[in-house]
């Protein structure tokens, strides 16, 4: 009989660090190795979530959770989170990137490189910060995103996240790369305008990449093209590890 029928091998459980590919959804991945553990033999209802989402625009480490391990999920999420940002100080977009509704800003005197560093500097610590109108934080019951993209005007209030390390690592105007080491809940997007703001200029990300969620690093994460189409418990890590 089918795997997705019937199987007496027990319902697997484990993590699988997955690097997610630019236009993909943290959902479509989740989707994906459910079918290809379905095709193992698992239930059809099997449990597949993931600790901390990542945007379509970004790549990098999403900790997919598999059976059990999905109640894990919000203890997984507590961890520090390390992110390589690009941000075009010369536009701003309604979702905070590059795949919103883009502007370009009249920047007079472009900010030197120092002038940079000193406002990200200035993002260290326990900060307030308010979360994109585009985001999955719900509104009355709905997402912001869906009441956002209906035209609906969404005010979501600041609250306080930590970002640990804020640095620049490479800047030739308009685009800054920098690094971010943070806590819970902080949005990068939102870092991205309000650093802008700072200096008096524009602010949004043009590219992300996750490299670390909690222990689980980029070293460890496997591409979705190179799965097997068919995967076990085999190919799950023990959340212990």
């Amino acid at each position: 009989m089918s795997g997705d029928t019937l199987s007496s091998a027990p319902t697997p459980a484990g993590v699988l660090v997955v690097d997610k590919d630019k236009g993909f959804t943290s959902m479509d991945v989740c989707a994906i190795v459910r079918t290809r553990f379905r095709r193992g033999g698992a239930p059809k209802r099997l449990k597949v979530g993931h600790a901390g989402t990542l945007d379509p625009m970004a790549t990098g480490v999403l900790v997919v959770l598999v059976g059990k391990a999905t109640r894990l999920s919000d203890r997984m999420m507590l961890g520090e989170k390390e992110y390589l940002a690009e941000v075009d100080l010369s536009r701003r977009s309604d979702t905070d990137d590059v795949e919103g509704r883009v502007e370009d800003v009249a920047v007079a005197n472009p900010p030197d490189e120092a002038a940079v560093r000193a406002a990200l500097a200035g993002f260290v610590g326990e900060i307030m910060q308010k979360p994109p109108a585009f985001s999955a934080l719900k509104v009355g019951g709905k997402r912001s995103y869906d009441l956002a993209r209906a035209g609906k005007a969404v005010e979501l209030a600041a609250r306080p996240v930590v970002i640990h390390e804020c640095r620049l690592e490479a800047y030739a105007w308009p685009l800054a790369k920098v690094w971010v080491r943070c806590g819970k809940g902080t949005y990068i997007r939102s870092l991205a305008r309000d650093v802008g703001t700072a200096l008096g200029c524009g602010g949004m990300l043009t590219a992300l990449r996750r490299t670390r969620v909690g222990a689980w690093t980029e070293a460890m994460a496997r591409r979705i093209d190179t799965l097997p189409d068919v995967m076990t418990q085999a190919d799950l890590r023990d959340v212990t590890e």
